[in-house]
């Protein structure tokens, strides 16, 4: 009788489940995921990974918090009066997280996390910057937008359409195209890579974006600036 590889049924878990899934996707990409080959990656039958995921969106929701986990693991709550610190914090672990991670993506630009335990930091994060003395809708606004950036900014630096990896268009495929008197600019871009430092780009944008909220809630804070909150 033929042994059936991979991790044995024991000890079977949703962690491992959504994890051996991660692994599937960084290796052959969203589109090949499915219940079938997972069951086969861990050694069981698709069957017995309902037990821990009860559908396949389930699962997709499940890539996503574990995503998420992993990226705010050592995170805590802002300290004090520090929440632009920690919010600068938030934004590399997110960003860091995702790139280790680049087929999930798709899911986290499109998929809500609202998990018990998701939700459960978020609240956490509110309190500690509101203790901070950022107003409700300002904290879960700084919060956001960063977040969103992130995952933007970090669809831009992996570059891929979902199912179409590798296809993508290349700015230095085309530099022999490009005519030296009408695209300049974008011949030294490409001799001298300038501007095209992903790292460099994404912190810079990151500290512009908090310095930015910082400055109004300081505004706001001050007495003498009253209705600086609905501006």
């Amino acid at each position: 009788m033929a042994v059936r590889r991979g991790v044995p049924k024991a000890g079977l878990s949703r962690e491992k489940v959504l994890d051996a899934a991660l692994d599937q996707i960084d290796a052959h990409g969203l589109p090949a995921l499915s219940m079938r080959k997972l069951g086969a990656q861990l050694g069981v039958e698709a069957m017995s990974l309902y037990r821990h995921v009860p559908n396949k969106e389930a699962l997709l929701d499940g890539l996503v918090d574990r995503v998420m986990e992993t990226a705010f693991a050592n995170l805590g709550e802002p300290v004090g009066d520090d929440w632009t610190s920690w919010l600068r914090t938030f934004a590399h672990s997110l960003h860091s997280a995702l790139l280790a991670h680049p087929g999930v993506l798709p899911l986290v630009a499109t998929r809500p996390v609202n998990s018990p335990d998701a939700l459960r930091m978020s609240e956490r994060w509110l309190a500690a910057m509101r203790a901070a003395g950022l107003p409700l809708g300002r904290a879960l606004d700084v919060v956001n937008v960063i977040a969103m950036f992130t995952i933007g900014h970090t669809l831009a630096e992996v570059g891929q359409t979902p199912g179409h990896e590798g296809t993508e268009p290349d700015l230095d495929q085309r530099s022999g195209d490009l005519d030296p008197a009408e695209f300049p600019n974008l011949l030294e871009v490409i001799a001298t890579r300038a501007g095209l430092d992903f790292d460099s780009r994404f912190a810079q944008a990151v500290d512009i974006l908090i310095a930015g909220y910082a400055g109004l809630t300081e505004v706001a804070l001050d007495p003498g600036q009253q209705g600086a909150e609905g501006r």
